[in-house]
């Protein structure tokens, strides 16, 4: 297959990392609506930065002065999510002009473009709507899932041995794919929990609040639809539903903590995938440790963009090995 694609593919899997990173960092750095407008910043392609143009952004959103420290961020973050349209775009143009491409790696190449295109309609409805918490969770799983499709046709379109993998290879394929469902939901809780404001819900581990389990309300907690036109920074949600979201997100942890954890000592049974399972587990005890240091050192900023990042290479991680249980036939 052309060489050009995977090329493509493998810059737009980094720049798709760099962007869910960097985006993590202007969401826990409160600069999600450091630009109230969309595409551009208070009505200018980049930001204010004379006095003159911060007194017309001033008086055109009242509502919210301008903060230099926060607009640069949103827009830097917006520039590098555009390349990677640019990348995207590129991508499924190559993949229809190569003849040695087959129909499902084109279809592949065109499901990564729809995506790509409706991740930047989530990105302005993210600030039109005000940190909607919906749109949050699914804007931050959408780059996860543009990121690992990026990733999956990296694999796919690199040159390959013959070889086919075996029978215990093979047999791992079920496992890896349970995990990668198991650490997307875990990953969505996350979204969940950091789009409402309720990491530092329970600011005591492992009790929360000096409890084992304090006031909770689970009713309110996983309403996925509320009102338009409210502003959602900084989270509406009262006290008990913000502990029920982060009781459900460490409970989401410690399953999710099994399951890879004994995912990997299987890996270390087979040749093939041991250096895989190594990583594997390396990662999800750095994780797991991540998360407790977010509550204990009440959620600092590299230690939460981190946590993020950790999410993002645990999931690369596993569709590594699945690719490695894969036989192609395209």
């Amino acid at each position: 297959m052309n060489q050009t694609i995977h090329r493509l593919a493998m810059i737009a899997a980094i720049v798709a990392f760099c962007v869910i990173v960097l985006g993590a960092w202007v969401r826990l750095s409160h600069a999600g609506l450091g630009c109230p407008d969309w595409p551009g910043c208070y009505g200018q392609l980049t930001w204010p930065t004379a006095e003159q143009e911060i007194q017309s952004a001033n008086q055109a959103f009242p509502e919210r002065p301008f903060e230099s420290g926060k607009a640069w961020r949103e827009m830097v973050h917006r520039y590098l999510a555009g390349s990677l349209m640019l990348l995207v775009f590129a991508i499924g143009w190559k993949a229809w002009r190569d003849p040695h491409a087959t129909r499902k790696f084109k279809y592949l190449a065109v499901a990564l473009v729809i995506l790509i295109i409706f991740q930047a309609l989530l990105g302005m409805w993210t600030v039109t709507l005000k940190l909607k918490p919906v749109i949050v969770m699914a804007h931050l799983l959408g780059g996860l899932t543009s990121f690992s499709l990026a990733l999956w046709l990296t694999f796919s379109s690199r040159r390959r041995s013959n070889d086919k993998p075996n029978s215990r290879i093979r047999k791992m394929r079920g496992p890896i794919i349970l995990a990668i469902a198991i650490l997307s939901t875990q990953i969505a809780l996350g979204g969940w929990t950091s789009a409402n404001y309720a990491a530092l819900a329970c600011p005591d581990v492992p009790l929360c609040t000096q409890q084992w389990w304090p006031d909770t309300n689970f009713r309110e907690a996983f309403v996925l639809w509320r009102e338009v036109g409210v502003n959602y920074e900084g989270g509406v949600l009262d006290q008990p539903s913000r502990v029920a979201i982060h009781l459900t997100h460490r409970i989401g942890a410690v399953v999710t903590l099994i399951v890879l954890v004994v995912l990997a000592l299987r890996l270390f049974k087979v040749p093939k995938l041991r250096a895989g399972g190594q990583l594997l587990m390396v990662l999800v005890l750095s994780q797991f440790t991540l998360g407790i240091l977010n509550v204990a050192l009440y959620l600092p900023l590299a230690n939460a963009v981190a946590h993020n990042a950790g999410a993002a290479l645990l999931l690369a991680t596993l569709l590594g090995l699945l690719d490695k249980t894969t036989t192609r036939t395209w």
